[in-house]
């Protein structure tokens, strides 16, 4: 996996000896000098990662990295700080600037490639969801906003330590910002019984296999999205590898600094919902696009699309498919009467009937102001008229029910059987037959391939 690393540092023998080190791993490296340019870069360029040098003048890292996190379009961008500085609260300023992790110089190799290709790996499913997000947003004309999907407290974490007490210990440490719930046995890891923001798996447990664990999580479709941190020792550099290779995502290493903790934490929460923010994102706009939003039914638009492939599936298959086209019997005399609000609300109605009388194969949709179209795959067409006579006569049933008053609806139906007829003349035919259905008095169900006038 090869990936985009920007090297900002205002040493150019520094730029140069991590450009080689980079470059033996196959990595492709972008170079800037200072803080300002590197920014430059991350706006106009598509970076997977940034190594960023924090004593720099001017602009140090730390002002790098929180002007990174805080646009919209460079805060998915991983940050790890490359520094001389070692002390405690060094670490957890770069964290809580938003970096993702902070490495010590001289910086080796192994917790160098290990971070970057975990990091890079993450970034580039982020960077799948981005796109989607952005193009469904462009569909529907709807302005993209994760707004504060990147808040990083609150969070329900879930921690399997080596002892009980170690549990405890990590409660007391982050038990103010968090929900902490403690784990005994990997089951309920694996299967929680409640929702969980990041899993907390402690490397040196001898009572399970926290690697294991890891794998088991990363293959579990309900968890394997959830972000995982590591408590290790600092013996545990190998294991520690191992595990962002299995699908870790971040570790924090004994003595826990709570400070430290509670930061590690924050950015993978943040990361989570950002993540999770652009899938609502996605499935918003595919509803925004194929949804019509009045009735709650699919619009023209999806039924178009699925008609071809239930078609196409019907041909190869040879079994039946057959559509209704359904119309509001004088839906314009209602609105007149009555005003569009109580128009719009037999509208619901309307629909809510149709979409009661659905087989779970089914589909129903809105394809105009008071026309439907229900598609009916692997059903004959005697069945299909059974089924269009019975919802004729649920419509008609009852009055409909709209603030005060007592509404009576009825409507007309057409019907086609595809039954090898070319697909796309499989719509105008029923339209065909509705107009028949209307003209002949309207209320009741005329199927298509009944008409002389029906063609393919």
């Amino acid at each position: 996996m090869s990936a985009r690393i920007l090297v900002v540092d205002d040493m150019p023998v520094n730029r140069r000896l991590m450009q080689a080190q980079l470059s033996e791993e196959y990595f492709e490296v972008l170079l800037a000098s200072s803080g300002p340019e590197a920014l430059d870069i991350c706006r106009r360029e598509m970076v997977d990662l940034v190594l960023l040098d924090v004593m720099m003048p001017d602009m140090d890292g730390y002002e790098v990295c929180r002007r990174l996190k805080a646009e919209p379009t460079t805060l998915h961008i991983p940050v790890v700080l490359v520094t001389a500085l070692d002390q405690q609260a060094d670490r957890v300023r770069g964290l809580e600037a938003g970096a993702d992790d902070f490495l010590t110089k001289p910086v080796r190799g192994l917790p160098l490639f290990s971070r970057i290709r975990s990091l890079t790996r993450l970034k580039m499913l982020t960077d799948e969801l981005r796109v989607r997000a952005e193009t469904a947003a462009r569909v529907v004309a709807e302005p993209w906003d994760l707004g504060a999907e990147t808040m990083g407290r609150n969070g329900r974490l879930c921690a399997m330590m080596a002892r009980p007490e170690e549990a405890l210990r990590v409660k007391r440490l982050v038990g103010a910002e968090h929900m902490i719930m403690p784990a005994v046995e990997p089951d309920a890891v694996l299967n929680p019984t409640e929702p969980v923001d990041l899993f907390i798996l402690d490397l040196q447990a001898e009572a399970f296999d926290a690697l294991r664990l890891c794998s088991r999580l990363r293959s579990n479709e309900g968890t394997r999205q959830t972000p995982i941190l590591l408590i290790a020792g600092p013996e545990d550099e190998a294991r520690i590898t191992r595990g962002l290779e299995l699908g870790a995502n971040d570790y924090c290493q004994r003595p826990l600094d709570p400070n430290e903790l509670l930061a590690r934490i924050r950015t993978q929460i943040k990361r989570k919902r950002y993540d999770e923010g652009l899938r609502r994102s996605v499935q918003t706009t595919i509803e925004l696009a194929t949804i019509d939003p009045l009735t709650g039914l699919y619009n023209r638009r999806f039924l178009d699309g699925h008609l071809a492939q239930a078609s196409e599936q019907s041909v190869r298959s040879g079994r039946p498919l057959c559509v209704l086209i359904l119309d509001i019997d004088h839906f314009k005399q209602i609105n007149d009467t009555y005003g569009h609000d109580v128009g719009d609300e037999v509208l619901r109605q309307f629909a809510e009937r149709v979409r009661r009388s659905l087989r779970a194969s089914d589909l129903a949709a809105r394809i105009g102001g008071e026309e439907f179209a229900l598609l009916m795959p692997d059903t004959d067409l005697a069945s299909a008229e059974g089924a269009a006579e019975r919802l004729r006569e649920l419509i008609e049933a009852e009055p409909f029910e709209v603030q005060d008053l007592a509404i009576p609806v009825t409507s007309s139906v057409g019907l086609a059987s595809l039954n090898g007829v070319e697909p796309r003349g499989l719509m105008k035919r029923a339209d065909i037959a509705l107009y028949d259905a209307k003209r002949a008095g309207r209320n009741r169900v005329v199927v298509a391939s009944d008409l002389s006038t029906a063609g393919p």
